[in-house]
């Protein structure tokens, strides 16, 4: 069994695409940039008001990187609002690994 663990440690390590997701989501608001898009507050403006109404603060530049790499690794997908702003919206991947990491924090609270 230790083994098999292993390898599949070694697979999500090295597999170029879920490498490169997981190193998205070890970046500075990773986190909170997933869950903002799984309640559609993809648009800074949004996103500013829910950190603030929430006493979490974030930059635009963080919030948009975060955005950009999600979109290249499939977790959303962007819709222009002007030649210089843009609107996230969560992809069914972005979905499911929200909702994943949902769970995990859910499931860690309910640990004795």
């Amino acid at each position: 069994m230790t083994n098999n663990i292993e390898e599949k440690i070694k697979h999500v390590l090295s597999d170029p695409t879920l490498s490169a997701i997981k190193t998205a989501l070890e970046k500075d608001h990773a986190i909170e940039c997933l869950f903002m898009l799984y309640i559609d507050k993809g648009k800074w403006k949004n996103a500013q008001d829910f950190t603030t109404q929430n006493g979490l603060t974030i930059s635009a530049t963080t919030f948009r990187a975060r955005m950009i790499e999600f979109e290249k690794q499939g977790l959303a997908k962007s819709e222009i609002i002007d030649p210089l702003k843009r609107y996230y919206v969560k992809t069914e991947l972005g979905e499911k690994a929200a909702n994943l990491m949902l769970e995990l924090f859910e499931k860690i609270e309910k640990q004795p």
